[in-house]
């Protein structure tokens, strides 16, 4: 393939998950039926969330908040994936991947904030229930989620420009799925150590600013727990914890794997794999991980469909 000039080049040739044409059919009807079921789970989060008057606490804001993120990066990865498995040249336009890429950094930084200000939320509930619905007001909960949302806006803009200002003199072909910063870094000839040390600077420090939250927040509430008297309370209390701190050591370690280490030691055949789990796989998990386990989603689902069957009836 010649080299190409940024004057004139206007698509990318994306790899896709694998090349094996054997996988192709089983991967996308594996990865099919993993997208719809993120967003049926999240949508359906948003929706019931929104509706049910039992579910307007913070806790349930804060998922709203992380169903809309999950589905945002998903749809934004998801489909084209898809598309890769059944055209044999799976090209994408120059713009078309700059809004990809500013999408999904935008959507993953603030799934990174939002899973702190939900670790904050855990404490306050824990730690101080009498006071909950004062520090926890929704003033406060808004701020929690704007604060991120403006940061990740911010830091996508600056990732986006910085790379697709730059020329792209060498082969068009991305090493990816999706158009990830650290595949395009590979197809630019000027001088990349500015973007580099920009994406090293800021992801070292969204991981370890938003994990830091994370783990003050739940050594807190640990203390909190062997405090407890009720046995009840200290199950009910492990329980809740549980299930966030499991998305969130999944979550933190792929990204971990993917962005903190030197670009000489990247395997974007390794990194392809991370990226279809948190991409596609934790937004499908976390509709369940999170929410169908509560008691309290369960009967504002039982309670929907009832409603719905009224009214078919």
């Amino acid at each position: 393939m010649e080299k190409q000039n940024l004057s004139v080049l206007n698509e990318f040739l994306l790899m896709g998950v694998t090349n094996r044409p054997e996988l192709q059919a089983p991967f996308f009807v594996l990865f099919f039926l993993v997208y719809v079921a993120s967003v049926v789970g999240n949508l359906g989060m948003i929706i019931l969330t929104k509706l049910d008057e039992r579910l307007q606490t913070p806790m349930y804001f804060f998922l709203r908040h992380l169903a809309f993120i999950d589905f945002g990066y998903s749809t934004a990865v998801g489909p084209k994936m898809l598309v890769s498995f059944v055209t044999n040249e799976n090209t994408i336009n120059y713009n078309w991947c700059a809004i990809q890429l500013a999408l999904f950094i935008f959507f993953i930084i603030s799934e990174l904030f939002v899973l702190a200000a939900m670790a904050y939320d855990r404490y306050v509930a824990i730690c101080s229930p009498l006071l909950y619905t004062v520090i926890m007001s929704q003033k406060v909960c808004w701020v929690l989620v704007t604060i991120p949302y403006l940061f990740s806006a911010f830091l996508s803009l600056i990732t986006t420009i910085k790379i697709f200002i730059s020329s792209f003199c060498g082969h068009n072909v991305i090493s990816h799925f999706y158009c990830d910063s650290l595949p395009l870094l590979t197809l630019i000839c000027s001088g990349t150590h500015d973007i580099e040390l920009i994406i090293l600077i800021f992801s070292a420090f969204n991981l370890i600013s938003s994990l830091s939250v994370v783990l003050v927040s739940y050594i807190l509430i640990l203390v909190a727990i062997f405090r407890m008297n009720s046995a009840e309370g200290r199950h009910k209390a492990f329980s809740t914890c549980g299930s966030h701190l499991t998305v969130v050591i999944v979550l933190y370690g792929t990204l971990s794997f993917m962005y903190i280490q030197p670009k000489s030691n990247h395997s974007f055949e390794t990194d392809k794999m991370a990226s279809v789990f948190y991409t596609l796989v934790i937004p499908m998990l976390n509709p369940i991980i999170y929410s169908l386990r509560n008691k309290e989603v369960k009967g504002a689902i039982q309670k929907l469909w009832k409603n719905l069957c009224k009214v078919c009836i």
